[in-house]
C-alpha cells in the first residue's frame, strides 16, 4: 500500500491549539488515544470506545473514520490501522477522529448486533438515559460526530454476503459526488437514508457521511481494505488535508442511482454463475439453485442490466433469500 510522501520544508507557523476531547488535550503534530468509556463490567472495570486523534498542526478540517459500527465488520479496523500508520500529523492540515471499533461489545462476542439484539445503526442519534445501544449511540454522535464536517463509515456484506467495494452516499447533497468519486471506489451507489442509521443523525447535523461497503463480515478481504485505505487518502486530499501525491485511479468510478436484489425462488443448494463485478443483461441467469440430486433446478435471473454488486455466499438458500445484489447502470444495455 502506497505511503504519502512527507513535505520537505517544515513550517513556522505559531503551534496550533491542542484538540480537546473528553477532558483530554490532543497536541498538535502528534497521535493522542483517547478512551471514551461506554459502561461497567461486572468486575466494576470501564469498558470504553477507542479513539486515535490525529490533530494536524495546521488549520483545516476536522473528520472522522469509523468501523465496526457492526460486530462483525471488520475490514474497516486495518484500514483504520493503515491511515494512522501512514499519516503524519506534524504535516497534516486538520484532524482525524479514528474510531477503528464502535460496536465494542458486538465485537468481543463476533456479532453484528449489540448483546440485547440492537442493530446499533437503527439506534441513532441515540439517548443520553436510554437502552445501552441508544447510550452508546448518543456517545458517538456527542463526542466525535458532532465536532466533525465528514465522515467516512466503513462496512461489509452481511449476513452471508459479499459485497463489491462500493461508497453509499446521497449523491443529491452538494459536493458529496465530487468527493465519492475522488474515493476511486469501483462503483457509487445512491443510497436514500434510513431512519435510525448514524449517516441520517448526521445529516440533521448537516454533516456528510460517505459509507463504504466492502467484502464480508468475519473476514479481512486484501482488495477491500487497498481500495478504502487509498480511498481515505483521496478524499483527505480533496479536502486539502495532505498534500501527497497518490496515485491515480485507473478506472473512474461507475454511478448508480438505484439498485435491487433478485431472490432465490425455491430452497436449495446455490451456485452462483457470476461474480462481484460482473455486468449482467435482464434476464441472465445469476445462479442456480437445485436440490440434493441436482435434478430440480431454477435459474435465478436479473431483472434489469447492470453490475453485481453483492451476492450471497452461503451454498444452502431458502425460498425468498435475496441471491445477488444489482445497481442498475444507464450505460449497460442488453446483450
Amino acid at each position: 500500500m502506497p505511503r504519502p510522501e512527507k513535505p520537505k520544508i517544515e513550517s513556522k507557523a505559531r503551534p496550533r491549539a491542542p484538540f480537546e476531547i473528553n477532558g483530554v488535550m490532543a497536541p498538535a503534530g502528534k497521535l493522542t488515544q483517547v478512551e471514551l468509556r461506554l459502561a461497567r463490567l461486572p468486575t466494576g472495570m470501564w469498558m470504553s470506545l477507542p479513539v486515535g486523534v490525529l490533530h494536524g498542526r495546521h488549520e483545516g478540517p476536522v473528520i472522522w473514520v469509523s468501523a465496526a459500527i457492526h460486530g462483525d465488520e471488520l475490514n474497516g479496523v486495518p484500514i483504520i490501522r493503515h491511515l494512522l500508520d501512514a499519516i503524519d500529523p506534524r504535516h497534516l492540515s486538520g484532524t482525524v477522529l479514528a474510531v477503528p471499533v464502535v460496536n465494542v461489545q458486538g465485537l468481543i462476542q463476533e456479532s453484528r448486533y449489540l448483546p440485547d439484539r440492537r442493530d446499533l445503526n437503527r439506534c441513532f442519534p441515540g439517548s443520553k438515559r436510554g437502552s445501552s445501544a441508544a447510550q452508546l449511540a448518543h456517545l458517538f454522535m456527542t463526542e466525535i460526530v458532532a465536532r466533525c464536517e465528514l465522515g467516512l463509515d466503513l462496512h461489509t456484506g452481511s449476513g452471508g454476503r459479499t459485497n463489491l467495494p462500493q461508497l453509499r452516499c446521497d449523491l443529491d447533497e452538494p459536493g458529496t459526488l465530487r468527493l465519492a468519486r475522488e474515493f476511486g471506489a469501483p462503483l457509487v451507489l445512491h443510497s436514500r437514508l434510513r431512519d435510525g442509521s448514524l449517516r441520517a443523525a448526521a445529516r440533521e447535523l448537516d454533516k456528510i457521511v460517505l459509507v463504504y461497503e466492502a467484502g464480508e463480515a468475519s473476514r479481512f478481504s486484501i482488495r477491500a481494505i487497498e481500495i478504502g485505505f487509498e480511498g481515505a487518502l483521496r478524499v483527505m486530499k480533496a479536502l486539502g488535508m495532505i498534500e501527497d501525491q497518490l496515485e491515480p485511479v485507473e478506472v473512474a468510478p461507475r454511478i448508480s442511482r438505484a439498485s435491487s436484489w433478485v431472490r432465490a425462488r425455491r430452497t436449495g443448494f446455490c451456485e452462483m454463475k457470476v461474480r462481484l463485478g460482473t455486468e449482467v443483461a435482464e434476464g441472465d441467469a445469476v445462479a442456480v439453485v437445485f436440490d440434493a440430486l441436482g435434478r430440480d433446478r431454477s435459474s435465478v435471473k436479473a431483472k434489469h442490466h447492470g453490475i453485481v454488486i453483492g451476492h450471497v455466499t452461503s451454498p444452502l438458500v431458502h425460498r425468498g433469500d435475496a441471491i445477488a445484489h444489482i445497481a442498475e447502470i444507464p450505460e449497460i444495455v442488453g446483450k
